[in-house]
């Protein structure tokens, strides 16, 4: 009984959490404006996205965005792990908690920091804006992932490689970095995949005049939804539950390649 129970309470979850993006999914197919009536199977919302210049620009914005968020923050992240193994595990522990702050903090008290931040420094809203502040709140994911890995790393190969002659640049490439890549993928994947899905910090850094698609959403919301917008959405759903399912596999693929 306890089972069926727990069974039961599962599925009630599973489907306040999932129905409503289903019903998303199924109604970018409706080729009627109503969310109503089923009009019939329709493609027409997926072609009217691509031809959308709005939506053009703020893919690209937002693509940019994550990808150079995603770049910096795996180099920051990574290297900062590796630089704190040297020290004592009360100070780690510390830093990392430190660190850890955007993450547990709310966004919008992270997102109205940052905007006071950059005005106080009279630095203009926009682009540059926007990839610092995901630069900010990715560095702690890609940490969260790096760090487990470079705690296992077994740093005598790396000090037997170097009495063998071998450059601290080809050690490392050579011993440390290979322990790594899993963590560093995993982390790279869940930053691209927390830029791509902000909208909170995104918001309040932009300025007026740049768009990327959550904000983009949230405006054509405010004028009243449209279908092209439940087929953008669908879009993004997809493209981040895949990138969830990449880096949930690629430890995976790695632990049993060894």
């Amino acid at each position: 009984m306890k089972k069926i129970l727990e069974r039961i309470y599962l599925a009630i979850i599973l489907i306040f959490m999932y129905a409503p993006i289903f019903t998303l999914i199924v109604l970018s197919f409706n080729s009627s404006k109503s969310r109503a009536k089923w009009g019939g199977f329709t493609l027409k919302w997926y072609t009217q996205l691509l031809s959308d210049e709005a939506v053009a620009s703020a893919l690209f914005n937002t693509l940019a965005i994550a990808i150079l968020s995603t770049i910096f923050a795996t180099i920051i992240g990574t290297f900062t792990c590796i630089a704190m193994i040297g020290l004592s595990a009360k100070v780690r522990s510390i830093l990392m908690g430190i660190t850890n702050i955007p993450m547990i903090n709310a966004d919008i008290v992270t997102g109205i920091s940052l905007m006071l931040l950059f005005r106080f420094l009279h630095i203009g809203s926009g682009f540059g804006t926007i990839l610092l502040a995901h630069i900010t709140f990715n560095i702690p994911f890609v940490m969260l992932s790096v760090m487990p890995r470079v705690k296992n790393i077994n740093f005598y190969v790396y000090e037997a490689a170097l009495d063998l002659g071998a450059s601290r640049s080809y050690a490392f490439f050579k011993t440390i970095l290979p322990d790594i890549v899993p963590g560093i993928v995993s982390g790279a994947l869940m930053a691209f995949t927390m830029s791509l899905d902000d909208f909170i910090i995104t918001y309040f850094t932009k300025g007026s005049g740049f768009e990327t698609l959550s904000t983009l959403i949230y405006n054509e919301v405010k004028r009243g939804i449209q279908p092209e917008i439940y087929a953008l959405s669908a879009i993004i759903f997809i493209v981040v539950l895949a990138l969830l399912f990449i880096s949930y596999r690629a430890p995976m693929s790695k632990a049993k390649d060894n």
